[in-house]
């Protein structure tokens, strides 16, 4: 059975609260020095979480310039953009243009008859396909776009309706929009090129479900040869004519096959809005500043930033006496030295009027603050942009102009390589075998049923069974782009990005198929041709000449080859060269500089990850409060064995006083009963 106790009632000695004063006496100095303890280390964990704080501001300013696009922007303004409206990119070069408007590009578009509605057979119930090519008609000629794939719609009879018709095309994706238009005649169907220029005009052949190709019903209905009669095979009507978009700029008259003008002027892109012919809008490109220069002066706010912080965290009061919480602190003495050190020295084997911030106007106060020469800047960025952003950025150049390198990557260190080519990349190919004819003007090349198929292989990919427009080639240059045309047409070629370029090689009598990629998986090969199509065409099944990859050194070790590309080992790991043409041997130089922005980024950005040098230092502390709290529970476990200990010594205090009352009472009891003691008492 459980007993109830309470020290102190039998001698009433007030136990509980001797015990709690020693106690309170033991436990309060340890207590008081562990709260010292955790209050500073708490201080210090606050005061280095504000610190880490600046240190990514100004990690985060450095890296918005440590990349070269960012002293490269362009600014381009137009005098009427209701005509023109213009951007420029990063390559553009600075000047003024005076351009006129004269004609806007125009798509094909072809419509048919008008029908009673749009979901009963507009065929008489046949079904076909309708085969789309883009092309030029002129002189009575249509001449096949070969940098547009022809495409074949199956038209099934049972959705031979004008939304059947509508939804089949559309469906296909083939660069052919469809619409129903109802213009209060009747429902019409219309075939839009989604290709302005002229160069993009449909020519839309049938083969139609009632064996009559060319006639005015069934399907042969939707076809359309600009060179037939019209209801023989020009049987839909067109209501808007493809057409280049013209300009004159600077008195020099520019076509486009679109609206959007991008190769008249490098780097320039001209948003054609509205023609107005004689209207003479005025282009102006320059350097855009503002942004490169609103970067840099974020960069020094942030540094100063961190500077007063760091000042505030870990300075010293002379007139106080007083210290901030992280003074001495390892971590802020190794970042701030390691900041200094890296942002004010010389870039290594940077080139140029500006190898240093102060060369820019960006130099340290007597405070330790940045000050910015607002002017100077300006002045530099007016004057070398590109020289400004090397000096902030990783950068890469080459002496040799058919060589692009790459921004250089983290691991490329600052350095000047030497590049030697020993292959060029090459473009696998096929050559087919002379048997063309010598002259096609004179002995046209006709395409029948007999020499119109074949199956390709193009980097490996199969494609499926390529059919040509049948009809007699009166132009070796004609047939090519219709065989090229075709391949990349091919939906299987296409989805994996694909392509070829076929040429007509006159002087050895033959077409040349070459694939559009370079390097060792560069390849085309014939899987499978038509009857006579070796005869007449030169293609037979087997596989042509597979590409070559780019070889040779960069900084004396061998770099490897992929296509054009060339990525440097060793010592020139991170470098990567596009060789896009010239010789083979020794191609100059390749020098890599990795600028001050560039530079302490990754320097702060690896302090900040995770496993960095401030995370490492935030550990510590916290490592340290745990430990406090650790000896929290020692001394709480200590003043808990001291107690009990205190309340069994007092306790038995407690009973041995309780014991010598007891006693002391029978004694005074027993002595006052004794004979006399009253007399004694009554005689006095």
């Amino acid at each position: 059975m459980a007993t109830i106790s309470s020290p102190g009632l039998g001698s009433g000695l007030d136990i509980r609260g001797l015990v709690d004063q020693l106690l309170a006496a033991e436990g309060q100095p340890a207590t008081a020095r562990l709260d010292r303890r955790e209050a500073r280390l708490q201080a210090e964990l606050s005061a280095l979480g504000t610190f880490k704080s600046a240190v990514s501001e100004v990690e985060a300013a450095l890296s918005a310039l440590a990349d070269l696009s960012a002293f490269q922007d362009r600014r381009a303004t137009s005098t009427d953009t209701g005509i023109l409206k213009v951007t420029a990119s990063r390559t553009a070069a600075n000047a003024d243009y005076s351009i006129s408007v004269e004609k806007l590009a125009q798509a094909h578009k072809l419509a048919s008859a008008a029908f009673a509605d749009t979901t009963s057979s507009a065929t008489g119930g046949n079904g076909g396909t309708l085969t789309f090519r883009f092309g030029t008609f002129s002189g009575g000629t249509f001449t096949v776009n070969p940098e547009r794939a022809t495409a074949t719609v199956t038209i099934d009879a049972a959705d031979s309706s004008l939304e059947g018709i509508r939804d089949a095309v559309n469906n296909a994706d083939i660069g052919v929009t469809a619409n129903i238009v109802n213009d209060g005649t009747g429902y019409r169907l219309v075939f839009v090129s989604q290709y302005s220029g002229a160069a993009n005009s449909l020519e839309i052949t049938v083969t139609d479900g009632d064996g009559n190709d060319t006639d005015n019903a069934g399907l042969s209905q939707f076809a359309y040869d600009p060179a037939a009669t019209a209801g023989s095979g020009r049987n839909l009507t067109e209501t808007v004519a493809a057409q280049d978009a013209e300009l004159i700029i600077d008195g020099l008259t520019v076509t486009s096959a679109t609206n959007s003008v991008t190769s008249a002027i490098e780097g320039v892109t001209l948003e054609l809005v509205k023609a107005s012919p004689g209207t003479a809008v005025g282009v102006s490109v320059t350097r855009d500043t503002g942004g490169a220069r609103s970067k840099i002066e974020t960069f020094v706010e942030a540094y100063n930033s961190l500077a007063q912080t760091i000042d505030d965290l870990s300075g010293y009061d002379p007139e106080t006496g007083t210290g901030g919480v992280l003074l001495g602190d390892a971590t802020v003495r190794t970042v701030e030295s390691q900041l200094r050190r890296n942002l004010f020295a010389a870039v290594p084997n940077l080139s140029g009027p500006y190898q240093s911030l102060a060369d820019i106007g960006i130099r340290t106060g007597s405070d330790g603050k940045l000050a910015l020469d607002s002017s100077k800047l300006q002045d530099a960025l007016s004057a070398d942009p590109d020289s400004v952003g090397r000096l902030f950025a990783a950068a890469a150049s080459a002496t040799d102009r058919f060589i692009e390198p790459s921004a250089p990557g983290a691991e490329a260190a600052a350095g000047t390589y030497a590049v030697s080519i020993t292959t060029l990349a090459a473009r696998g190919y096929y050559n087919g075998a002379g048997v063309l004819p010598a002259d096609f003007s004179t002995t046209p090349l006709v395409i029948d049923a007999d020499n119109d198929g074949f199956t390709i292989k193009v980097d490996g990919i199969q494609s499926g069974s390529i059919l040509l427009t049948q009809g007699s080639y009166t132009s070796g240059a004609a047939l090519a782009a219709e065989i090229q045309a075709r391949i990349n047409g091919d939906q299987a070629l296409k989805d994996a990005g694909v392509s070829v370029t076929v040429t007509h090689d006159a002087a050895n009598n033959r077409f040349v198929v070459t694939s559009d990629r370079y390097g060792s998986a560069s390849t085309v090969e014939f899987v499978s041709v038509d009857t006579n199509t070796a005869a007449d065409l030169g293609f037979s099944v087997g596989a042509g000449t597979t590409g070559v990859d780019v070889a040779g050194t960069i900084g004396g070790v061998t770099a490897t080859g992929s296509g054009q590309v060339l990525t440097g080992s060793g010592k020139a790991a991170g470098i990567s060269l596009t060789v896009t043409g010239g010789t083979t041997g020794a191609r100059g130089t390749v020098t890599v500089s990795r600028g001050v922005a560039d530079t302490v980024s990754t320097l702060l950005e690896n302090m900040l990850e995770s496993d960095g040098l401030l995370d490492s230092r935030t550990d510590i502390l916290n490592e340290r409060i745990e430990d406090i709290g650790d000896e929290r529970l020692k001394l709480a476990e200590r003043l808990d064995r001291l107690e009990q200990r205190l309340l069994a010594q007092f306790t038995a205090l407690d009973t041995m006083l309780a014991q010598l009352q007891s006693t002391s009472t029978f004694l005074a009891q027993q002595l006052a009963s004794l004979p006399g003691a009253r007399q004694t008492n009554g005689s006095r």
